[in-house]
């Protein structure tokens, strides 16, 4: 009988893992060192400014990069004393709060995405639009089941 530590799927999901965990340590440096924006934050932009009128709860936004609400405050506030987002209030209901991207946030927003993609390219160049189509189809069926889940 194999051991519990031989388990495929532990095998794949620490692959997983890894992969993103190589692709941090290659991508982040270049992106800080460009333009000086952390990829966290850069993450936190990008998902803003793809939001409808560019703001998303906390609670969402703490679910879409993965921390804590805990962490994500702590992550917005550093982000709000560079002028990059805002906290807005919701007209409706004074219990949530949002979190909205500002002028500056869109700017160096739009100076980091073009070397971000470049950095991108290279790193799935040996990808074909199909091996590319492929991989968002399985990682859009992991985050669907993952969330599913909670």
């Amino acid at each position: 009988m194999p051991a519990v530590t031989d388990d495929h799927l532990i095998t794949t999901f620490g692959r997983l893992a890894e992969a993103y965990s190589r692709l941090e340590q290659r991508l982040g440096p270049a992106m800080e060192a460009h333009t000086g924006l952390p990829h966290a934050w850069f993450e936190v932009l990008i998902r803003l400014a793809r939001s409808p009128e560019g703001q998303l709860t906390m609670g969402a936004l703490a679910e879409e990069i993965a921390l804590t609400t805990g962490g994500v405050t702590r992550l917005v506030d550093r982000m709000q004393k560079a002028g990059y987002v805002e906290r807005r209030r919701c007209p409706d209901d004074r219990r949530v709060s949002y979190t909205g991207i500002t002028d500056s946030g869109r700017e160096i927003l739009d100076r980091t995405t073009p070397e971000h993609a470049r950095n991108l390219r290279e790193v799935f160049a040996s990808f074909s639009e199909r091996d590319l189509a492929a991989l968002d189809e399985l990682l859009d069926r992991i985050r669907h089941t993952a969330h599913a889940a909670t």
